[in-house]
C-alpha cells in the first residue's frame, strides 16, 4: 500500500471484541447472522474499517463504549456450565456470578471453558481480544490441574506424556505430570499443559487406565486459584494483567 493511502482504524470485529461484546470469532459469526449494524444499516462483512464504535448497534442496542481490559479469578465449583444458558435448564456459571461479582461489573467472558464437573480457577475477562490471545495454543499460556484418579499409574509412564501422546486419534501436546501423592490406588496427579483441547486432562488419564473422580484447575497462566472460596470472584489489579498481556505482544490500553 502506498504511503499516505494506509487506512485508519480498526476492524469492527476487533473494536466489538475489544468492547467486550464477544471474542472476534464469534462478533463475525454475529456479523453473518444480521445481528450488527452500523447508523442502521446491518453490516455484512467483519472487514469493515472504523475508528469507534458510534452509531453501531448489536442486536438493535448501541454499544458501551470499550471499559479498559479487567479480569477477574473465579472459583468455579462442581455442577455449573460454562456458558451463558442451558435450554435443559442446567445453572451456569452466570447464575453464581451475578453474587459473586461486584456491582457495575461490565459483561465478561470465560478465558477458556471447564467442564460441568470441572471445579477450580476460571478467568472471566471483559477483553474479548485478550480472551482469545490466552485461549490461541500458540500463546503456550500454561494451565494447571490437579486430578484425584483411581488405578495404577507410575510416575514414568506419567513423565512420557512430556512427549505428547495420541488418544482416539487426537493428538495431545506435552504435559508435565507428577505424581503427588498416593494412598492405595488413589492417585493425586498435578498436570501442567499449553494446548487445554476438549476434556484433555481426562481423556488422557482414561487412556493410562485411570478413573478421573475429581478435576481442578489451580493456576493459568501467572493466575492461581490459591485460597479463593468457592463461588467466589477476585479482581487481578491492573498492574499484573498489564504485565501479563505485555508476554502476548499486546499493548495495554
Amino acid at each position: 500500500m502506498a504511503e499516505g493511502t494506509e487506512k485508519k482504524g480498526d476492524r469492527i470485529a476487533k473494536l466489538l471484541a475489544r468492547a467486550g461484546v464477544a471474542s472476534r470469532r464469534e462478533v463475525e459469526r454475529m456479523i453473518a447472522e444480521g445481528r450488527v449494524a452500523l447508523d442502521g444499516k446491518v453490516l455484512d462483512t467483519p472487514a469493515t474499517i472504523l475508528t469507534g464504535l458510534r452509531g453501531v448497534t448489536v442486536d438493535g442496542k448501541p454499544v458501551a463504549k470499550a471499559d479498559h481490559t479487567r479480569m477477574f479469578l473465579f472459583h468455579k465449583p462442581a455442577g455449573l456450565l460454562t456458558a451463558e444458558r442451558d435450554p435443559r435448564g442446567r445453572p451456569t456459571i452466570y447464575n453464581a456470578l451475578a453474587n459473586a461479582l461486584p456491582p457495575g461489573t461490565p459483561r465478561v467472558m470465560p478465558v477458556g471453558r471447564l467442564d460441568l464437573n470441572t471445579e477450580g480457577l476460571l478467568l472471566l475477562t471483559n477483553d474479548g481480544e485478550l480472551k482469545r490471545a490466552m485461549e490461541l495454543p500458540a500463546s503456550g499460556v500454561p494451565r494447571t490441574y490437579r486430578a484425584r484418579a483411581f488405578g495404577e499409574v507410575t510416575q514414568p509412564q506419567l513423565e512420557a506424556l512430556f512427549d505428547g501422546i495420541e488418544v482416539d486419534g487426537v493428538r495431545y501436546g506435552p504435559i508435565e505430570a507428577n505424581l503427588e501423592r498416593r494412598s492405595g490406588r488413589q492417585h493425586w496427579i498435578e498436570l501442567t499443559l499449553a494446548e487445554g483441547k476438549n476434556r484433555e486432562v481426562r481423556r488422557v488419564l482414561e487412556h493410562l487406565g485411570l478413573k478421573v473422580s475429581r478435576l481442578i484447575r489451580t493456576a493459568y497462566g501467572p493466575f492461581e486459584l490459591g485460597d479463593l472460596p468457592k463461588g467466589a470472584a477476585v479482581e487481578v489489579r491492573r498492574e499484573p494483567l498489564e504485565r501479563f498481556r505485555s508476554t502476548l505482544g499486546r499493548k495495554p490500553r
